[in-house]
């Protein structure tokens, strides 16, 4: 094997034994059970409170629909990097869809499974669950219950979340309600 290609197999094997051993660390911890923040050591203390109040702010609004925890939770310039079509961009995006949502899935609840801070970043992992009592696209809920997973990489920026990029287990919510079928 070249020197090359050995050096860069070499590298590839250290940087997934690193990555390896780091998670088995988090995980042995036990720090990011029950929504607890893991927080890397490199970040320094008044940051890592304020990014931890900014984004269990941004939390407890996806939890309650509170535009007040909204304020206090985003920046005004917020940005929402995996918009979906038809929803407005900054603040304004999150408030419209947690109407939405919460039109179709009123007893909405939202829980914070875990959080990992590193620098101005927060990985949150979350389950949604609730029930299809109300209308959505035209179509009116039975009660059914959802149950859906989703997690949201957000930016902090003096203590505001300025960024956020999201993924939604969708095709399960959609499902669940009955909008989409799948046959495999």
């Amino acid at each position: 094997m070249p020197y090359s290609r050995m050096r860069l197999a070499q590298r590839s094997g250290f940087l997934v034994a690193l990555s390896l051993a780091l998670c088995a660390l988090a995980l042995a911890a036990g720090s990011v059970r029950n929504g607890n923040p893991f927080v890397t050591s490199t970040i320094a203390e008044m940051q890592r409170d304020a990014t931890v109040k900014a984004a269990r702010a941004f939390y407890e609004f996806l939890n309650t629909g509170d535009e007040t925890l909204l304020k206090q939770a985003v920046a005004e310039n917020f940005t929402d990097h995996t918009l979906p079509p038809g929803r407005p961009q900054g603040p304004e995006g999150l408030s419209f869809a947690s109407r939405q949502f919460r039109a179709a899935v009123p007893d909405l609840k939202v829980t914070l499974v875990k959080m990992i801070v590193a620098h101005d970043y927060v990985t949150l992992y979350m389950n949604f669950a609730g029930h299809f009592s109300g209308t959505f696209d035209n179509m009116r809920g039975k009660g059914q219950p959802i149950s859906f997973i989703a997690t949201d990489l957000l930016r902090v920026v003096n203590g505001r979340v300025a960024d956020n990029w999201h993924v939604k287990d969708n095709l399960a919510l959609l499902q669940q309600m009955g909008v989409v079928k799948v046959n495999l």
